[in-house]
């Protein structure tokens, strides 16, 4: 079966991100771009999860003043087509009350009038249902559906300034209501599957041809050209609960020969690497752009921190950095095991930073091959075809 094969389907995604404003790389975002193929689809922009901050930003992160005319923005945008993906958007008005117990049922029957008046519009009317988001949990099982499948990839219970237990709450909802729970993570998957009906480890898929592709062209993006070689770089969200900001800090210390290079947007304070004449942040770019940056680095790196969120994860910037063919070095984490032929794991500053040194002198066309080739069936459109084969067999 593949995605041609499929007809009078429709889909409903509550992502876990903001389709206007974060990168377009992730995990629901790619798979509703190959759904929308098959009949209409919407993509409801992450609801709110995280309380209200009002305390002065001192980090690298966005403001709450700042959050919150972004979110207005999105709201403000109302129901629109995205040309580029071929799915309805959609910002519904939500409050962060997910821990007030009093205020949390007006909040459901705000969100349920929105998504049912945008999905009559659409005449979305047995869609799939798609939760990423778990603070969407009761709007998505009290909708009208053919099948509900909650995307498990990382532990939102452990995201900055939520309230844990309410997330929690909805997590263990989801997994006993949800026809199917996608996990990413093998060890997440091992300690939770008796939690679900039914349970499928999906590996993150890659845009293959877009990054294996990316050097057959000549175009540069202005702002990395001129930068000395080698570069060391990273691109993704700089975010506290995930990058080790002093481990790389420490790096950078050691090898001010190299030249580091950070490729997206900072909610970490970064002060201290803005003041290393060796590293550059260039902030945020389109996810078409992503390529172009991780084709001009000598080594890609992944500087995670050791905590339950990392354990939980599985980076697409994985596959991203093997389909370019670059040298990896990283920070253990368990999904990083299937990988050990072609990564370089370090666990100290000093490791790392040796890592670093032997990966841009053992380069050479045949690992660079092996990279690609360990990636190259890897497609989001197999891995859309592989979840619509499971729906298949449940229906």
């Amino acid at each position: 079966m593949t995605i041609r094969d499929q007809d009078n389907m429709s889909f409903i995604c509550f992502g876990g991100e903001d389709w206007w404003y974060h990168n377009r790389g992730h995990f629901d975002m790619q798979l509703m771009r190959k759904f929308a193929r098959l009949g209409p689809a919407l993509y409801v922009n992450s609801i709110v999860m995280q309380k209200p901050n009002l305390k002065k930003n001192t980090g690298g992160g966005a403001s709450f003043a700042q959050k919150l005319f972004r979110k207005t923005r999105s709201i403000l945008a109302g129901l629109k087509k995205s040309s580029e993906a071929g799915f309805w958007v959609y910002s519904p008005l939500a409050l962060p009350v997910h821990h007030i117990s009093g205020v949390k049922r007006l909040n459901e029957i705000l969100l349920n009038y929105q998504i049912r008046r945008v999905a009559n519009k659409l005449r979305l009317d047995n869609p799939l249902i798609w939760v990423v988001c778990p603070a969407a949990c009761e709007i998505a099982i009290k909708s009208r559906r053919s099948f509900l499948v909650y995307q498990r990839t990382d532990r939102y219970e452990e995201y900055p300034n939520v309230d844990s237990g309410a997330i929690r709450a909805y997590d263990r909802e989801l997994k006993a209501s949800a026809d199917l729970t996608v996990f990413v993570n093998q060890k997440l998957l091992d300690e939770e599957a008796d939690q679900c009906r039914r349970s499928l480890y999906l590996d993150h898929g890659v845009d293959y041809e877009i990054f294996s592709t990316a050097e057959r062209t000549e175009h540069k993006p202005a702002d990395i050209a001129a930068i000395p070689k080698p570069i060391v770089g990273f691109f993704g969200g700089i975010d506290d609960h995930t990058s080790d900001i002093a481990l790389l800090e420490k790096v950078a210390g050691l090898l001010p020969e190299m030249s580091f290079v950070l490729v997206g947007k900072a909610s970490a304070s970064v002060s201290g690497l803005q003041q290393r004449k060796n590293v550059w942040l260039l902030g945020q770019k389109p996810y078409e752009q992503i390529p172009h940056y991780g084709k001009c680095f000598n080594v890609a790196i992944m500087p995670w921190r050791q905590n339950r969120w990392i354990r939980a994860c599985n980076p697409i910037k994985l596959k991203e950095y093997l389909a370019l063919g670059k040298p990896i070095v990283s920070t253990p984490f368990p999904e990083l095991d299937k990988y050990l032929d072609l990564i370089y794991l370090a666990a100290t500053p000093e490791e790392f930073a040796r890592s670093i040194q032997a990966a841009v002198a053992e380069d050479d066309d045949t690992r660079v091959a092996a990279r690609r080739q360990r990636v190259a069936q890897s497609s989001w459109e197999s891995k859309a075809e592989l979840v619509l084969r499971e729906v298949s067999t449940q229906q």
